[in-house]
């Protein structure tokens, strides 16, 4: 079983200041919500002055999620549908997973059967044989 290598990246168009817990979500599959809950709850009840110097830290150290890091994780022109299995996990719920990939199927077969109508129809016979000639 192959494991796509993931890396660790600041995500601005996500975040609230710097992106560095949009992009620690992503890194560990959580949800956004549940990672900035985790941050404020450890600066509040531990050491505040140091999880806020790892974060400037962070700020500057992490590379900027661009779009090529976007397109090389995923290579379809569809994207997979990630399914949350637990509340902590990122991914939509399994619901509304179900109607996405019913609305993504039902597209699926309305392009199929236009390709079987024209397939099927008397100006792909001639284009064929024109195209024999």
């Amino acid at each position: 079983m192959s494991h796509k290598r993931r890396e660790l990246y600041r995500d601005p168009k996500r975040g609230k200041l710097a992106g560095v817990c949009a992009g620690l979500s992503d890194y560990f599959n959580m949800e956004l919500w549940l990672v900035r809950i985790l941050f404020m709850t450890a600066v509040l009840l531990s050491g505040g002055p140091l999880f806020v110097v790892i974060y400037i830290a962070c700020w500057f150290i992490l590379d900027r999620k661009t779009i090529e890091h976007d397109q090389a994780s995923s290579s379809h022109d569809i994207d997979p549908v990630s399914v949350k299995f637990k509340v902590w996990q990122k991914g939509e719920p399994p619901r509304q997973a179900l109607f996405d990939l019913k609305d993504r199927l039902g597209k699926l077969d309305n392009r199929i059967q236009s390709m079987e109508r024209y397939v099927t129809s008397p100006e792909f016979t001639v284009k064929r044989e024109i195209n024999k000639l």
